[in-house]
């Protein structure tokens, strides 16, 4: 280390800290710059309403620039009114860079593949595809683990963990190099969590999947990824019963606080962004810390507090 450099580290503020002080200004002054998804073009699969997790992160990335395909889940022939489709257009109709909008059974192949020509017609080549697909039967999220149906157990892995190979593997002619794919987890993939039952073990098995697709699609230098939210007010959130949730996490996360719509929407646009071209095969909590917590730390408190 010569002279000038041993200066500028031991006199006055180090280098870096500058910087991070600059930044820090520039973040309270508004002025820091959003993440860029100019020419950016990728596919978002499975926003259901305006409450979805997906549609958190379409908003930011076309926000930013980028231009979307979306998918919504097929209306029964006999829905004049065709709420699926609705819910969903009510949203992307409002976005000049939501470039289409089409049904897809992710149980169907061909309905896959339907969607991919779709992206290549519309696109060429897209940079992110977006994964946000899950479903299990209501009774047999309702009762024990142990009894779940075998047909429902199925269903719940076909649709919540099957369909990621299935669209990666679609995807992957019409994928630049550089590109992303992120998929939406839960800390119940992890660790018991009472009631989320047949998911967790799903949500268990798409972590799996995402670190041996980051492998397969490494080569190819398409990064794979997952999102794992902390409990949110969503269709699938309130299924899994997201309002007992809500307490629990408030009390016990480091930061003493649920997270939002917006916190999630940033950090899965971010996965699917240039800005995280190091990171795959990763599971990246948005959760307020809960994750790292081995006992319940200030839910204790509380508790006493009420007794």
């Amino acid at each position: 280390m010569d002279g000038s450099a041993t200066k500028s580290v031991c006199c006055g503020r180090p280098p870096w800290r500058k910087g991070a002080t600059r930044r820090r200004e520039d973040e309270i002054n508004g002025k820091q710059a959003d993440m860029q998804f100019e020419g950016k073009k990728g596919l978002v699969l499975g926003v259901a309403n305006d409450h979805s997790i997906a549609w958190a992160i379409a908003q930011r990335i076309m926000d930013a620039g980028g231009e979307c395909g979306f998918t919504h889940l097929p209306d029964r022939e006999d829905d004049e009114r065709k709420r699926n489709r609705r819910r969903v257009a009510q949203l992307t109709d409002k976005y000049e860079n939501a470039k289409f909008l089409v049904p897809m059974d992710a149980q169907k192949d061909e309905d896959i593949a339907r969607v991919m020509e779709q992206a290549a017609e519309t696109f060429g080549k897209i940079d992110f595809l977006l994964h946000s697909i899950a479903f299990a039967d209501r009774n047999d999220l309702a009762r024990e683990t142990v009894y779940t149906s075998r047909d429902g157990f199925k269903l719940a892995m076909d649709v919540s963990v099957y369909t990621l190979l299935a669209c990666t593997a679609a995807a992957k002619p019409i994928l630049n190099p550089g590109g992303a794919i992120a998929t939406m987890t839960y800390f119940g993939g992890e660790k018991c969590v009472p009631g989320y039952n047949v998911m967790g073990i799903c949500k268990a098995a798409l972590e799996a999947a995402v670190r041996y697709l980051a492998y397969d699609m490494g080569p190819h230098q398409v990064r794979v990824n997952a999102l794992s939210a902390g409990p949110i007010r969503t269709l699938a959130g309130r299924a899994a019963g997201v309002e007992d949730m809500l307490t629990l996490y408030e009390h016990m996360a480091p930061l003493g606080r649920n997270i939002s719509h917006d916190e999630v929407g940033r950090t899965g646009a971010f996965l699917l962004s240039d800005d995280s071209n190091g990171i795959t095969g990763e599971i990246l909590h948005v959760d307020g810390g809960y994750n790292a917590m081995g006992s319940p730390g200030r839910l204790l408190d509380h508790i006493k507090k009420q007794q």
